[in-house]
């Protein structure tokens, strides 16, 4: 089967920062040395002239090369396998799989595996399992009569199980998740900022709704059934914070959320605030950083679906043509903020 052509500037860059998101897209190879390694090896890097670039192990071995014994570039495959197929057991699974269990059935020892799916994923077997069943929840409670109808339906074997884990996931009780945020406040403002009037809103737990050019009809919108407050000094501290992280997207202020999406949108949304400030990711490395890197368009679309402007930094990705893309609250604003980070 025909691949596309590996981008060797993109490669490089990944090499040089080391980027996890890149093992198993493409190895190393270096010619002083004759091996070859994934883009995250630890080991000192070698001068650019000595370096190229091989579609996976076969094609470097192909040409010469033999396996880093340092970072084992061979066993990345191995291990997108066993997340994948542990990913597949965790889905059909109508109980929890306790992690021993499934760290066997992938053939792994379960410390190393917990630490393996959390780096190709961005949460634990156990968040994944519990983000899947809560993310069911939702689904069900939108037609289900009854609450407790909809908990076993999504997989618990017990309504306490959902209350446990799942009910802190959703943010809001799954009774009021049915009725649209019956019995939830949230509190908005709106502020002025150099670059636009910005809605920000916020329930008990943290931010719900961050965006430029709205007002409170929107989030009758988002919460139709929710109390929608106006102000409030709870409120106005919070809300003077995220002005701040306008004018100064280079800071990272860790405000409190309170949003909800798929296990992997919110994989995304993580990415996103991981990246540093004055960089860039392109969706393909959000995907892989969620876990699917074949989910480009799906990445593309979690950050359209991002609640909360500028506290998840979804100004920060760009396609991966290098181009700075789309943004749901104009490209001007996109620019503004990169070059505020001083990434443009």
């Amino acid at each position: 089967m025909a691949h596309d052509p590996i981008d060797t500037d993109a490669a490089w860059t990944a090499f040089e920062r080391r980027d996890r998101a890149y093992d198993g897209r493409f190895v190393v190879a270096v010619s002083t040395t004759g091996i070859y390694c994934k883009p995250s090896c630890p080991a000192r890097h070698p001068r650019r002239e000595h370096v190229s670039f091989h579609r996976d192990g076969a094609a470097a071995r192909a040409a010469g090369y033999r396996a880093c014994l340092r970072c084992k570039p061979d066993e990345v495959g191995r291990d997108r396998i066993a997340v994948a197929k542990a990913v597949a057991l965790i889905e059909a699974a109508e109980e929890a799989i306790p992690l021993e269990e499934l760290a066997s059935r992938v053939g792994y020892a379960p410390h190393h595996f917990h630490r393996l799916f959390k780096r190709a994923t961005g949460v634990t077997p156990a968040a994944y399992a519990r983000g899947l069943r809560a993310t069911r929840v939702a689904e069900a409670l939108r037609s289900e009569e009854s609450v407790t109808g909809a908990i076993y339906e999504a997989g618990y074997s017990a309504p306490s199980r959902f209350y446990e884990g799942g009910a802190r996931r959703l943010g809001m009780t799954p009774s009021a998740w049915r009725k649209g945020g019956a019995g939830v406040t949230v509190r908005w403002t709106i502020a002025d900022t150099s670059l636009g009037k910005l809605l920000i809103a916020a329930t008990d737990k943290g931010l719900c709704r961050v965006a430029f050019d709205e007002d409170a009809l929107s989030l009758a919108r988002h919460f139709p059934e929710a109390e929608i407050v106006q102000g409030g000094a709870s409120l106005a501290t919070l809300a003077a914070r995220v002005v701040e992280s306008v004018e100064s997207p280079d800071r990272d202020l860790h405000l409190p959320l309170d949003v909800q999406g798929t296990a992997f949108q919110e994989a995304v949304w993580q990415a996103l605030r991981d990246i540093p400030p004055g960089e860039t990711r392109s969706y393909a490395e959000l995907a892989a950083a969620a876990g699917n890197p074949k989910a480009v368009r799906a990445a593309g679309t979690a950050c359209g679906k991002n609640h909360v402007a500028v506290i998840v930094p979804c100004h920060r990705a760009q396609r991966s043509d290098g181009s700075i893309g789309g943004y749901a609250y104009g490209v001007d604003r996109k620019v503004a903020l990169l070059t505020r980070e001083g990434s443009k």
